[in-house]
């Protein structure tokens, strides 16, 4: 299949279409409204339900309505928008339903800043509302991937009964690249929904629900919770390696295109005679811890690049456990470490 140039923000609304998503409930906010955007322009064409709700409330609770139908739902949105939608997303898991959210990160916190940032880490990865529950995190490094990884997230949401997030910054929502998009998925051929509240003609209703007054079936409802989140972790751990291959002076550990970014760094600083390698998570949640310490074992030192304060510097000493010295560098604000500025700290460290 052809390439073909597309701006991020829209490969990730058709990556959704091709992957069965036919219902999408949102609100605009930038830098994602090209999500929603594309998405209006393009359902009627394929017979696809477009709502845009009158607040983030009202579209994750939406969202909720119809994944508990069984249908493939998708809602996108930013930062403040997330935080807003946080209540929904744990009432959506409590309920076992499959849903796919995007966030593209912007500035914060508060209103923040519409320019690209990092900083939704720890919201993302250590629970995002309240209660016993997680939700798997994807973090695309170019948008190629992004629509991969859309691709996949609706199947993973099914497979788990789970929300699944898709989570890139500002500018994977922006950049235009070219993108070979997936075949279009039969509907006929998605996962039956046997849960699915549909309309009870010749069956037992189905009911679906996240209120558990009994304390015994709340207890139950959070182990069941709990067994599905240790498949997740011993089953969708991914990750990339960068030149890891041999001895390094210093491991870079990044994500998203700040691993775009460090790897240019890496190459950069060959021809000064340093060894560097770039590892970079693509499920934020779960972390690969094991990955990492396995790799982290054959460098010196460790590096975390991030745009933000240092959010996912906490997983990184959970992966190395003391084992080796951790040095963070990171601008936050929409400011973009480049190539340069890496290498700079790198130096510093090294030389």
């Amino acid at each position: 299949m052809a390439k073909v140039l597309m701006k991020g923000c829209e490969a990730i609304g058709e990556a959704a279409i091709r992957a069965g998503c036919r219902n999408f409930f949102g609100y605009p906010i930038t830098p994602q409204t090209e999500v929603p955007e594309y998405l209006a322009k393009r359902f009627p064409e394929v017979g696809g339900v477009y709502i845009q709700a009158e607040s983030e409330v009202a579209s994750i609770n939406m969202l909720y309505g119809g994944a508990g139908t069984g249908k493939r739902v998708l809602t996108s949105s930013s930062s403040p928008g997330i935080s807003l939608m946080a209540e929904g997303v744990s009432y959506i898991a409590a309920s076992h339903l499959p849903v796919v959210m995007v966030n593209i990160v912007r500035a914060g916190p508060g209103l923040g800043g519409i320019l690209p940032a990092q900083s939704d880490y720890l919201q993302a990865t250590k629970g995002l509302g309240h209660g016993d529950y997680r939700l798997v995190v994807l973090a695309p490094s170019s948008v190629q991937e992004a629509v991969d990884l859309m691709y996949q997230a609706f199947d993973l949401a099914d497979k788990y009964l789970t929300p699944v997030m898709v989570m890139g910054d500002g500018m994977i929502g922006q950049m235009m690249e070219p993108v070979e998009m997936p075949e279009m998925r039969d509907l006929d051929d998605l996962p039956a929904k046997e849960w699915a509240v549909t309309g009870a003609r010749g069956r037992k209703p189905n009911i679906v629900n996240s209120l558990y007054l009994s304390e015994v079936a709340c207890n139950e409802n959070n182990w069941k919770l709990k067994k599905k989140y240790d498949e997740i972790i011993k089953t969708e751990k991914r990750w990339e390696t960068y030149d890891c291959d041999d001895d390094m002076d210093l491991l870079i550990v990044a994500y998203g295109t700040m691993a775009r970014i460090c790897k240019t760094a890496a190459d950069e600083l060959a021809g000064e005679n340093l060894k560097l390698g770039v590892f970079r998570p693509i499920t934020l949640w779960p972390y690969p811890y094991e990955a990492l310490e396995q790799t982290a074992a054959k460098a010196n030192r460790i590096l975390v690049v991030e745009m933000s304060t240092g959010q996912m510097v906490e997983d990184v000493q959970l992966a190395m456990l003391g084992k080796k010295q951790i040095d963070f560098y990171g601008l936050t604000g929409g400011m973009v470490p480049s190539p340069d500025d890496v290498a700079d700290q790198v130096r510093k460290l090294l030389k």
